[in-house]
């Protein structure tokens, strides 16, 4: 399985041997259009060119970079564009920044230039650089051309003489040629102990010189500290913590030392320092928590490594030529099981190893308001042999990109120096999760060779278990991608504002525009508002030829009609109707109805006894199901993993008098209901695991990592055959109101659970984060959603409620706004506790 997995984890490479409308054959001989437009340009009288007649050409990369001080954009991008003949780069003017931070200008795009400008630099003689000052998108490639024409190595941003680019969507990865790949330890090394000082006595000896001979034990993620005024060239610092027989020290690496070491140097090498300083600790930063309490630490001072004054070196050294009288210690680790997290305390460190059986999309979360600065984040579902509950891991980028793009499903996943929250100690609905700490370090399958935790017990323990499971019983459990409601809110609203560290609780009705318009691409945020629920329309998901051969108890065709319905077989029908509890609660101020229009209020059926009224129901639903399965066999058959574009078979929906008063006098309301690709969590086809990788990744930065733009996710399996919510928020003072969408059930009964229930809130907090648990809870009770919906529009119709929005940007104009939570303003869950 190893094997198999880092075969398939090859980067591919783009398309070779397809032409298209960049084709150079499709081109007049002599200067190219790019050519000609930079010419044109420059010969202008004011320097600006109006295209008259512009062709399309491609953007092959978008490129990032810091931007000179006393500029309203902290940040700059430039354009490689190509044209089938020419490629060149050209700056992006600030005030088309917008395009690249909501993704709408990307590589694999192709634009129209409209209008340029050509700038001379006044502080240098060399040429001056080409500015797109208006340009059009016209959509993405549905192939790529056969073309290799990047960026040319050593090339530098073309604005405020800066010496390298960044990562297009984060600080916190190595990115660019600027940085080097792993250097291969020398098979000669000579090393005179007598020259060589221990750590311990470095700290009580400054001023001794003498080489250092230690281990990494722990290793940072990058930091970024450029400010547009700065002066370094190369703004990164990462720390590592080194050990010997006496001690263990910080050893920080700075600047141009980065892009040279950072890629090499990993935990458990031994390596060999020289011509470094030292320096007081700088304390206000985290530190690792020591694997072996045996190692003492040294923390006044701290090693600092730099290119110059003096200009450090730095040997690594075989594992093969170190010497026991050396007596460097061992990396050593705090493995945990699922089952032993349970019993961790918030805020514990650990390491853990699973099988991955959920991977999240990528997202962004701003590290200040108002700042351009993001991390990048997802969240990661993994499951041991302790119990079936899985892990659940908040993983944010830790400077390796090529493993954190590439977590997929059935992967052996490690995760070291992982930090437990357990935020509500008090709610025991709420399962701890873990989260990534500055010094965490992940690994995945093709990666774990040669890594000190091999050796681990409870490491030896996970492989043998594995070594025993059938494969196919966890690949029909895995999922990728989607929308997803962690980290789960509390169970009450005052618990949540103590948690909230954003500063303000509540948002207006009147700034929830402005909030979703500052959102860049995959940026997430949460937020609180006040209202009415308006209004409610269950829509059910389109269902698939495959999932029709699936029996009526898992394939459900809900009946509004019925108070107590419950999809059921006739087989089971007796045994359901024995747990049922029956449900006499009408809907006050609306009806439930069917698409198709055909309309009935509850008591049309209230004189039916409780007999006839599951017969009836029993005879719907079959009929329903025999003409659905009637209608998808006649369907085409899809692919293994790919799905068909099914038929959406099944609504209702309910509104209130109050609604039907308001809705047409309202100032603003805001639609936000639909429910797009990128929120549907998918089935995992693993055969097609990079087609699915690459399209829950952010956007890459160059074409060259582009591999599939012509694939969808549409294309694919859902992970839930069941549907979703479109509820109508209207605002406190019923001015305003706003469509959202909400996901009582995410997943099918073959997948790990990864939804909330925003109706039911007993099941909630009988199983806390477990949609599985929530989704049996349901079935064993013979509680409906229809069921739900009517308790729940009882209980809230006309009344106040806070209403926990998950906001996220999808790229271009796609906004994904979905209702995590309601807390009812007259109910417990909004009273202060004491």
């Amino acid at each position: 399985m190893h094997a198999l997995l880092s075969a398939e984890f090859d980067e591919g490479s783009p398309v070779q041997n397809r032409t298209g409308p960049w084709s150079a054959n499709n081109r007049d001989t002599g200067l190219s259009w790019i050519q000609q437009t930079r010419q044109q340009v420059q010969d202008c009288p004011s320097l600006t060119l109006v295209l008259q007649d512009p062709e399309p050409v491609l953007v092959q990369a978008v490129l990032r970079y810091l931007g000179p001080p006393g500029t309203r954009h902290t940040f700059c991008y430039d354009v490689c564009l190509w044209d089938g003949a020419h490629g060149d780069v050209w700056h992006l003017h600030s005030d088309l920044n917008y395009l690249v931070q909501r993704n709408i200008l990307r590589s694999g795009a192709r634009v129209t230039i409209m209008r340029c400008s050509y700038t001379y630099s006044e502080k240098s003689l060399g040429r001056g650089l080409v500015c797109l000052d208006e340009v059009e998108v016209n959509g993405e490639l549905s192939a790529l051309p056969n073309t290799q024409h990047l960026p040319a190595a050593g090339q530098l941003p073309l604005l405020g003489g800066r010496k390298h680019y960044l990562p297009l969507w984060n600080n916190d990865d190595p990115y660019g040629d600027t940085w080097n790949g792993p250097k291969l330890a020398g098979d000669q090394v000579s090393i005179d102990v007598s020259k060589v000082t221990s750590l311990q006595r470095l700290e009580l000896q400054w001023r001794t010189r003498k080489s250092l001979l230690v281990r990494i034990m722990y290793k940072s993620r990058l930091r970024y500290f450029g400010k547009p005024e700065g002066k370094i060239n190369i703004p990164y610092q990462a720390y590592f913590e080194v050990a010997d027989y006496s001690g263990m020290m910080t050893m920080v690496l700075w600047n141009e030392l980065c892009p040279e070491w950072y890629n090499t140097l990993q935990v458990g090498n031994v390596i060999l320092l020289q011509q470094y300083s030292v320096k007081p600790s700088y304390q206000n930063r985290t530190f690792p928590t020591p694997g072996d309490s045996q190692v003492k630490r040294l923390p006044s001072v701290e090693i600092s490594l730099n290119a110059r004054d003096p200009p450090s070196t730095i040997t690594v050294i075989k594992e093969k030529f170190v010497k026991p009288e050396w007596g460097l210690p061992d990396v050593k680790y705090r493995f945990v099981t699922r089952l032993e997290l349970n019993d961790l305390p918030h805020n514990k460190v650990c390491d853990v190893i699973g099988l991955v059986t959920y991977v999240g999309r990528c997202e962004r979360k701003r590290q200040k308001d108002y700042k351009e600065d993001f991390w990048v984040h997802r969240w990661v579902q993994m499951i041991d042999s302790s119990m079936d509950q899985p892990f659940l891991i908040e993983m944010f980028a830790t400077s390796q990109p090529d493993i954190f793009e590439h977590i997929h499903p059935m992967s052996y996943l490690v995760c070291t120096q992982m930090r437990v929250v357990r935020k509500y100690p008090d709610d025991g609905s709420l399962t701890p999760y873990l989260t990534t700490s500055n010094e965490s370090q992940v690994f995945i399958t093709g990666y774990h060779k040669g890594q000190p935790y091999i050796k681990d017990p409870k490491v030896k323990h996970f492989i043998e278990w594995m070594k025993k499971q059938n494969e196919a019983d966890f690949r029909k459990k895995t999922v990728i991608g989607g929308y997803h409601p962690y980290p789960v809110v509390p169970k009450t609203f005052p618990t949540y504002c103590k948690d909230n560290t954003a500063g303000e609780i509540l948002k207006l009705f009147s700034e929830l525009k402005e909030t979703i318009s500052q959102l860049h691409y995959r940026e997430r945020k949460r937020v609180a508002i006040q209202g009415t629920i308006a209004a409610i329309k269950y829509v059910h998901c389109n269902v698939s030829a495959e999932d029709s051969t699936k029996p009526a108890c898992q394939n459900s065709v809900l009946l509004p009609l019925l108070e107590n319905s419950v999809s059921i077989s006739s087989e089971g029908a007796l045994e359901i109707q024995q747990q049922t509890q029956q449900v006499q609660e009408e809907c006050p101020d609306g009806q439930l109805q069917l698409t198709g229009g055909e309309q009935a209020s509850h008591e049309d059926i209230n004189h039916l006894s409780p007999i006839k009224r599951r017969k009836l129901q029993l005879e719907v639903n079959l009929s329903l199901q025999d003409i659905m399965q009637e209608k998808t066999a006649q369907e085409p058959q899809p692919s293994e993993g790919v799905s068909n574009k099914g038929t959406e078979y099944h609504r209702f929906s309910w509104e209130s008098s109050l609604w039907s008063e308001v809705k047409h006098s309202l100032e603003e309301h805001l639609h936000y209901s639909i429910v797009y690709s990128e929120s549907k969590p998918c089935k995992c086809n693993y055969t097609q695991k990079e087609i699915l990788m690459e399209q829950y990744n952010l956007h890459p930065s160059q074409i060259s990592k582009l591999l599939h733009p012509q694939r969808q996710i549409e294309e694919f399996m859902p992970a839930s055959n069941l549907g979703h919510f479109e509820l109508t928020i209207l605002g406190i003072n019923r001015k305003a109101a706003i469509d959202v969408v909400s996901l009582p059930v995410l997943c099918s009964d073959d997948s790990y659970g990864l939804g909330v229930n925003f109706l039911a809130q007993n099941c909630q907090t009988a199983c806390g984060s477990d949609r599985l648990c929530e989704i049996d809870f349901m079935e064993q009770h013979g509680i409906s959603l229809q069921d739900d919906v009517l308790q729940f529009v009882n209980a809230k119709d006309r009344a106040h409620v806070i209403c926990i929005l998950d906001i996220c940007h999808l790229g271009e104009n796609r906004i994904e706004v979905y209702l995590n939570r309601v807390y009812n303003l007259t109910g417990p869950e909004t009273k202060p506790t004491s």
